[in-house]
């Protein structure tokens, strides 16, 4: 099989103050610009296949807003929407895609499809190989020492005829919060940093995606304490000098170079015994399931309600104005059709959900399907809610509860989706794989 592929990147950081959405403030524009964000586009061809990646610096467009964008990929491309898959890094530190006046979203997705175009009118034959390297990015925020998804995932793309090595596409598990809550100016967060280090030492293109990692947070992150400390020149009755402003943003620097580092070791233990073949199998396709999340009673909703306002100082008003309508409409499930989207190359595949998915999930769907190549994350096609394993579930919080008296309205649903609903969407990732394996030695 000749398989070809064409990439371009687009730049789409706003140039005017933007509303940002990684976290809940009362003042959530904008102060400026620490790093630019992009969206990498990869197109591959074969005569019976046309698919696209896109890679996009942003927490995650809503389901309805990626679809949208796909749909206008899928009709630039003439494939159908299902051959597009959209990977959010899912930095905190990106404006806000979903306000209703589209100021971000429209350009956003006008610099993207400019750059479709680009990357179809720069197509060379390629081989592929795939890698698995190890780096300890993140740690489990929930508690769970056992689980944390060390893998980093690389797919090595050389051009066929030279064997120049073209690009690389890396999967990696950790919140790209390494700049917190405190940080009000636009970035890439880490996944910028990794890709311009590798950028320069590889001398290729570089892609990221993101795993499943509702539940991991960075292992070395920006030091709150210290922010605190001298973040406060925009206080007008503090002073404080150049030199306390620049320690925080040295540490800051210092946490992503770190990040970036551990990657880059990872992939240089790897890359050179890592040998390209021919394509065999290149495919992109999608199925879909549906999963339901209970609406709660009026009473348990003020339960959680309070819980969030004195854990987290949430204010869960508009949340529980919500449940109250639903409840007086007899409303008690709402339902989600929650797709699973597959790009497979060789023996390696990317799959995902737009789920903040939890990285045990990740780890069963390799040990279910027996294939460490089987790379299963989220924020894929959006970024809907957190989905908790049953046993996450159980501890509540804000990755299963508070965090949705914020992002309801995002989402379409007061709940994470129910307790089962994990073990059920493993089960239907690797149902779905196995069904593509036995149509392919069917095909055979």
């Amino acid at each position: 099989m000749n398989v070809y592929m064409g990439y371009a990147c687009a730049d789409i950081t706003p140039e005017e103050q933007a509303e940002m959405i990684g976290f809940a403030r009362p003042d959530n524009l904008s102060k400026g610009i620490l790093h630019r964000l992009e969206a990498s586009v990869m197109v591959l061809k074969s005569t019976e296949e046309t698919c696209c990646l896109v890679t996009i610096d942003s927490l995650g467009f809503t389901t309805e807003l990626s679809n949208l964008l796909r749909q206008k990929i899928g009709s630039k491309l003439c494939t159908p929407p299902e051959k597009v898959m959209l990977c959010f890094s899912h930095t905190h530190s990106a404006p806000n895609a979903g306000t209703e006046d589209g100021i971000y979203y429209q350009p956003a997705c006008e610099k993207i499809l400019t750059a479709v175009s680009e990357a179809v009118s720069v197509m060379n034959p390629i081989k592929a190989a795939w890698g698995l390297g190890s780096g300890e990015i993140g740690v489990n925020r929930r508690g769970d020492t056992a689980s944390a998804d060390n893998r980093i995932g690389i797919l090595k793309v050389v051009d066929s005829d030279s064997g120049t090595l073209k690009l690389l596409l890396l999967r990696v598990t950790a919140h790209a919060n390494v700049l917190s809550s405190d940080n009000d100016l636009i970035s890439a967060d880490y996944f910028g940093v990794t890709r311009k280090l590798l950028k320069e030492k590889y001398g290729c293109e570089v892609l990221m995606t993101q795993g499943a990692a509702g539940d991991i947070r960075p292992k070395y992150q920006q030091d709150n304490a210290a922010f605190l400390e001298i973040h406060a020149w925009e206080e007008p009755h503090k002073k404080y000098t150049e030199a306390e402003k620049k320690k925080y943003f040295d540490q800051s620097r210092e946490a992503l170079r770190k990040m970036a580092d551990s990657i880059d070791r990872a992939v240089g233990s790897i890359l050179d015994d890592m040998i390209p073949q021919s394509i065999t199998r290149l495919a992109m396709f999608s199925m879909h399931s549906s999963f339901a999340a209970d609406v709660p009673s009026l009473n348990r909703a003020t339960e959680i309600a309070e819980e969030a306002a004195q854990m987290a100082g949430i204010d869960g008003t508009g949340w529980l104005k919500e449940v109250q309508r639903l409840q007086g409409l007899h409303i008690k499930k709402q339902f989600a059709d929650v797709e699973i989207q597959y790009f497979c190359i060789n023996d390696g595949c990317l799959c995902g959900a737009a789920n903040e998915t939890m990285c045990r999930m990740a780890l069963d769907v390799t040990d279910k399907a027996g294939n460490p190549l089987l790379l299963f994350g989220g924020y894929t096609n959006g970024c809907s809610s957190y989905l908790p394993t049953a046993e996450e579930y159980d501890k509540g919080g804000y990755e299963v509860l508070w965090s949705n008296l914020i992002y309801y309205s995002y989402h379409g649903r007061v709940m994470p989706l129910n307790r089962d609903t994990a073990d059920r969407l493993v089960a239907a990732v690797v149902q779905g794989w196995e069904a593509f394996l036995y149509r392919g030695e069917i095909e055979k």
